[in-house]
């Protein structure tokens, strides 16, 4: 199995999902991350249990353990000057130091840049925040469904004109697991440069970023137009009946995203056996689809309409048109094309309750990386202390006897 991050260590400061979901994508690619950890209580993840919306439930704490998987843990309080020591002697011996604590948190912890290049000064320093690094707002903290779904224009983006409610995004964690693989992107981009240059950078990857990057497309057009992009109104006239989406018999849905409406629509009457659509002059070529593709559209919804999802699946297994099951949360994770590709893995949690996770979407030679847990709350600190620092046993003592460890 290719481990592309075998070798490299990754110190982390960090809480909640945003900034540990790239540390966590990383270690299954093979990297060693610490994960040090609030003395007492761990991770705030740890206590959350709920989504705000849904139940965490019995078992597996899944939200955990989606961005912690594969790391080990430690805990230490850092305002004790012995617990700061240790972070700095664990900096000294890392390639990576990841945090998305607040400046002024980091200012009274002393793990700001210069602090911690102090004891490393070939370390890469990484900050995950909500707004930024700049600006009268950076020193403020944010969560994914501020910074990049409501403020960066996604949630405007999904609102139909003329609508006023505001959607909420689709799903828990959702722009914290896409800036967490932007981060973790941007850290393999921080070590290839060290690695070319010798010199070590500063990573910063904000929400708000994250978030426009995500709309950077409807921005420009935005910006060209002098229209801001919304959702599309109710009512609005069809332009392509191969485009959007179909109502099945037992109230699932197809989407369709033939562009080439022209191209294509032989081909669907074919698939639907329908040969009199393909000879009517109404849409014999693309400007009389164009024009009539509102009655085309209604047309193949009450064709739609006559059979069930799962009888289109196979009618449609052969169209040679682009098209895609409409599939829930719980869909896509049995979906024959996910299972193919294993992009939903078993694991064990440390209590060994069983769980399934979304595996990293990036593979190396064609092979999914090997699932692996979350650690329980410091459930590496001696090791960590005694293998990476060479610290005796009295030495461990006498760190847990000072409340330095835990």
């Amino acid at each position: 199995m290719t481990l592309p991050m075998h070798g490299v260590r990754i110190l982390e400061v960090a809480e909640h999902t945003f900034v540990p979901a790239a540390s966590a994508l990383l270690a299954e690619w093979g990297a060693e991350v610490i994960k040090v950890e609030h003395h007492e209580r761990g991770d705030a993840m740890r206590g959350l249990a709920s989504s705000g919306t849904v139940s965490i439930g019995d078992g597996a704490h899944v939200l955990l353990e989606h961005s912690n998987r594969g790391k080990k843990s430690i805990g230490i309080d850092l305002t004790t000057e012995a617990g700061l020591q240790l972070l700095y002697r664990l900096a000294a011996v890392s390639d990576v130091f990841l945090t998305n604590k607040l400046p002024e948190v980091r200012t009274k912890l002393r793990i700001d840049v210069d602090e911690i290049r102090h004891h490393s000064p070939n370390i890469i320093y990484v900050r995950g925040s909500g707004q930024g690094a700049r600006g009268p707002e950076a020193g403020k903290g944010s969560y994914d469904s501020l910074a990049y779904w409501a403020r960066a224009g996604i949630a405007a983006g999904q609102m139909p004109v003329g609508s006023e409610e505001v959607p909420p995004p689709p799903a828990p964690a959702f722009g914290d697991s896409i800036g967490g693989m932007t981060i973790a992107g941007g850290i393999m981009g921080a070590l290839f440069h060290r690695e070319r240059t010798g010199e070590a950078t500063v990573v910063d990857v904000s929400l708000l970023g994250v978030g426009m990057w995500s709309m950077a497309a409807a921005i420009a057009l935005s910006l060209q137009s002098g229209t801001a992009w919304r959702g599309r109104p109710p009512g609005t006239a069809i332009r392509n009946p191969l485009t959007g989406y179909y109502l099945t018999s037992d109230g699932r849905a197809i989407a369709l995203t033939c562009l080439q409406a022209a191209k294509y629509w032989p081909e669907m009457c074919r698939v639907l056996n329908r040969p009199d659509l393909a000879a009517d002059e109404r849409f014999a070529d693309t400007a009389s689809i164009t024009a009539n593709a509102p009655a085309a559209a209604e047309i193949l919804a009450e064709i739609f309409a006559t059979q069930t999802y799962e009888e289109w699946i196979e009618v449609l297994g052969d169209f040679a048109g682009q098209w895609a099951p409409v599939q829930d949360a719980l869909q896509v994770a049995d979906d024959p094309q996910a299972v193919a590709n294993e992009y939903v893995r078993a694991y064990t949690d440390v209590a060994g309750a069983p769980y399934r996770l979304v595996s990293p979407p990036v593979y190396y030679d064609g092979a999914a990386p090997a699932p692996r847990r979350a650690p329980g709350f410091n459930e590496h600190g001696d090791e960590i202390l005694r293998d990476l620092l060479g610290l005796d046993d009295e030495a461990i003592i006498d760190l847990k006897i000072q409340s330095a460890v835990t």
